[in-house]
């Protein structure tokens, strides 16, 4: 029976990331009036910093609205375990200390990740799986199998009295999907029948016509091509791609190959997908020491590296820099796994070093050897045609995606089709659906063991030390105002020799020495007018030979 609800009330959707950008995924769910609401959660996901970002190891969604909001704040239900849907878990979740809900798989991960990170936080976790249903707050809420590319992800049925969502979270039609149940069309067409309100859709492959491949269609095209290698294979792909990596593993027994894992994540997701039963019937995988004790005709390896991270296994190989893995020619590397948008640059990069060495190098251009986790068209159509609801708002995607989706959207006759971006606070009910409100959203910076906005990590100065350098000059004046010593000058990231010929060195040092020279002896005392004058002579002079202006650190002490 649906609980009393107050005239006041009112459903609500908020995006704080994952719309308008891939990754970074996290959705809040709002029930009641306007000043006293109860909120729940959807993912807590990660992006991944690219060479902008100098320094900086992953981006967050900010969650300071949700701390205001703590308190009311029910839940955090993750809906499945890649890092753009649970990855900031561990670094954010210190800030609300709310109840967790994740499933087996998903919880396992947590766990391990934990693990490997000294003095991160022990996490209560609400074991969940597909087909239950539990309140959360004032939320009703069912988990419903979808096929993806990971383990146990899920799709969310959010039941309020004002209406029902369906929050799809990752999804695709897949209907042999290597491991793990099929897309539940029955459960999704009887909530349809029901009645949703809403649909909050995946829009990564709405530009892409027809149906994504099957995850056993690859399984084929892998066990065929490591059959006809003749030397090693090495695959990269995604490590929580449990269903690769079982085929993989199938490949490798039918060629009488013994599989070699290499990188910590691997190591990690295989072993919680051991503990749950989903690697059964397959020889054991062997460590990387193992590797130099295989015959080349014998090895299939699966590596971490296939967005072309510098510090996963695959990049130290194709570099010839890892204790004990190595390549020969005539040795196959397959990119099981398609670049995310801006890694293109490294993934190219590692695929270089690979052809150079006569490696053959293998990727989804050249054969069926990766598929997406993401509906197409034809499935998308699919699922409107099951849930059948009255609002449809597209998100996780870029615009492109979330512009294709929201068309796509009207065509198959949904009544209220809301295009919205990230920290747009919509009204689901009752009433007209639309924009009601916006809340400033942005991005927190993990660089090490610091997290904080931009300016709050150094990235800013970062950039322009990448630029045009720094400079530090360090100035002791005696009590007359004269230099007790020899001023001394250090460069970094600026070019040794000027266009004359004269070392940039010496010209920062003249220009030291003449503005000194230049401010009368009574005024030497006061040390910031001497420094703002170095600083913008030492500017100037290397600007005019150069014609960029470096960051400047001068240190002026009397005595």
């Amino acid at each position: 029976m649906k609980a009393a609800r107050s005239k006041s009330d009112e459903f609500v959707f908020l995006p704080l990331g994952g719309v308008g950008e891939i990754g970074m995924n996290l959705a809040v769910y709002g029930l009641g009036p306007s000043d006293e609401r109860q909120w729940l959660a959807v993912d807590f996901g990660v992006a991944f910093a690219g060479p902008d970002l100098p320094g900086v190891d992953l981006i967050f969604p900010d969650i300071a609205y949700l701390e205001e909001e703590r308190t009311n704040l029910a839940g955090i239900v993750i809906t499945h375990a890649h890092e753009d849907h649970f990855g900031a878990l561990l670094d954010l979740w210190p800030r609300l200390r709310v109840p967790v809900y994740a499933s087996p798989f998903t919880a396992g991960l947590l766990a391990a990740k934990r693990a490997g990170h000294p003095g991160a936080p022990e996490i209560p976790v609400t074991i969940v799986r597909p087909g239950e249903r539990l309140n959360i707050g004032p939320f009703d809420v069912e988990f419903i199998a979808v096929a993806h590319s990971i383990l146990e992800p899920m799709a969310l049925a959010i039941r309020t009295p004002l209406g029902t969502v369906i929050h799809t979270g990752d999804w695709k039609l897949d209907p042999e999907p290597v491991i793990g149940p099929v897309t539940d069309a029955a459960r999704l067409s009887a909530i349809g029948d029901e009645g949703v309100l809403a649909l909050v859709c995946d829009s990564t492959n709405a530009l892409r016509e027809g149906r994504s491949p099957s995850e056993t269609e690859v399984a084929r095209e892998l066990t065929k091509l490591v059959a006809e290698a003749e030397g090693r294979v090495f695959f990269t792909t995604f490590a929580s791609n449990i269903a690769r990596i079982r085929s993989i593993a199938l490949a490798a027994l039918a060629a009488e190959r013994q599989v070699v894992l290499v990188g910590r994540a691997l190591h990690r997701a295989c072993q919680v997908a051991h503990e749950l039963g989903y690697l059964e019937g397959l020889p054991p995988f062997l460590d990387e020491e193992s590797y130099g004790y295989l015959p080349r005709s014998k090895v299939v390896a699966i590596v971490t590296g296939s967005q072309g991270e510098p510090r996963a296994a695959l990049a130290r190989i194709a570099a010839d820099d890892h204790k004990f893995i190595g390549l020969s020619p005539g040795d196959t590397v397959v990119f099981s796994a398609r670049p995310i948008p801006g890694n293109e640059k490294a993934i190219n990069g590692i695929i270089n070093q690979l052809a150079s060495d006569d490696i053959i190098v293998v990727t989804d251009r050249d054969r069926l050897v990766h598929v997406s986790g993401h509906p197409r068209r034809d499935e998308l159509a699919e699922m409107y045609r099951w849930t059948r609801p009255a609002i449809a708002i597209p998100v996780h995607g870029e615009p492109m995606h979330l512009a294709a989706h929201a068309h796509f959207a009207k065509a198959q006759g949904v009544p209220r089709v809301i295009e919205i971006e990230d920290g747009v606070l919509v009204r689901l009910a009752p009433g007209p659906a639309g924009a009601i409100d916006d809340v400033a959203v942005g991005r927190l910076y993990k660089d090490g063991s610091i997290i904080a906005d931009l300016d709050g990590v150094g990235v800013p100065d970062r950039k322009k030390l990448a630029f045009a350098g720094h400079v530090a000059v360090s100035v002791v004046l005696d009590g007359k105002g004269g230099l007790a010593s020899e001023p001394e000058v250090g460069l970094v990231g600026l070019p040794l020799i000027g266009p004359t010929g004269e070392p940039f060195e010496a010209t920062v040092m003249s220009a030291v020495l003449g503005t000194i020279e230049s401010i009368p002896r009574a005024r030497r005392r006061d040390t910031e007018l001497v420094r703002d004058a170095l600083r913008r002579a030492v500017r100037a002079a290397v600007r005019d030979i150069w014609g960029k202006k470096p960051i400047c650190t001068i240190f002026v002490a009397a005595v």
